[in-house]
Formats: C-alpha cells, sequence, structure tokens
C-alpha cells in the first residue's frame, strides 16, 4: 500500500493542481513581463496588434475585456509611445490601432523573457507532449467572465 493509499496524503484534486501550477506560472511570467517593463495585459494586448493595426472594438473582443477597459490600456501604452491610435479613413468614428516601432522592440524583449520561462517550465515535456497540453487546456470548460484581473 502507497502512503497515498493509506489516507496519509490528500488526494491531488485535479482543480487543486490546476491552480497551484497557475498560480506559479502566473508569478514567473509576471516577473518576466516586469522586467520587460509591460503587464500582462499590456502584453497581450501588444501580441494582437504584431499582425497589423486592428479596430479598437475587435481588439477589445479579442482581448475578451470591455472597451473602457481597453481605452485604459491602450491609454498606458500609447503613454510609452508603443502603440498609435488613428482614425479610419474609411470610416472617422472608428478608431484603428497600430504598434509602433518601440513596441515593436518591447514585445521582442517580452517575448524573449517568455520563451526563458516557459522553456523552463517545460523541460521536462517533449513538443509533442507540450501540443497535447496545450490542447487538453483548450477543452477545459472555462470563461472569460469568471476571470479577476489582479493588475
Amino acid at each position: 500500500m502507497t502512503a497515498d493509499q493509506d489516507g496519509s496524503h490528500p488526494p491531488q484534486r485535479l482543480g487543486l493542481l490546476l491552480a497551484w501550477h497557475g498560480a506559479v506560472t502566473q508569478t514567473r511570467m509576471r516577473r518576466a513581463l516586469g522586467a520587460a517593463g509591460l503587464t500582462p495585459r499590456h502584453a497581450m494586448t501588444l501580441m494582437h496588434l504584431e499582425g497589423g493595426p486592428i479596430g479598437q472594438r475587435a481588439l477589445a473582443e479579442r482581448l475578451e475585456v470591455d472597451p473602457s477597459v481597453l481605452v485604459g490600456i491602450l491609454n498606458d501604452l500609447e503613454g510609452d509611445g508603443l502603440v498609435e491610435r488613428r482614425r479610419d479613413p474609411a470610416d472617422r468614428r472608428r478608431h484603428n490601432v497600430a504598434i509602433t516601432a518601440a513596441g515593436e522592440a518591447a514585445l521582442r524583449k517580452t517575448n524573449a523573457a517568455l520563451d526563458e520561462v516557459e522553456g523552463g517550465m517545460f523541460a521536462g515535456l517533449s513538443e509533442q507532449e507540450r501540443e497535447l497540453l496545450r490542447g487538453l487546456l483548450d477543452r477545459v470548460n472555462t470563461s472569460a467572465e469568471d476571470f479577476e484581473c489582479s493588475e
């Protein structure tokens, strides 16, 4: 009989196990992003802009945030010279958001820091196992409405 079977150790509840690993991951990622000078929301916003300019409303939908929250994020990023908002020439009521050269540099630094964290965290997994984990996590029933950001 093992220690787990004789009741001397509590069973590993999957939700608690995931929460523990999530908390550790969040701490490591925040440290890496902080070293790059960004918050998680700022980094995610820049990542979504990497492919080219996007409308402000579409960006809010991709980030799954209220448009008023996005305005605050963009104000921060624009104040740091990392993004710029421009009126859409086809529809003057609409704003397009684009990453600047400084934003691209910050994103490169951010991605390098995150690569280092992820490389260490997932060193024990093969590429195939990483893809399997990604697929399994995609199937976990979660909702953006349940998320509480601590930024």
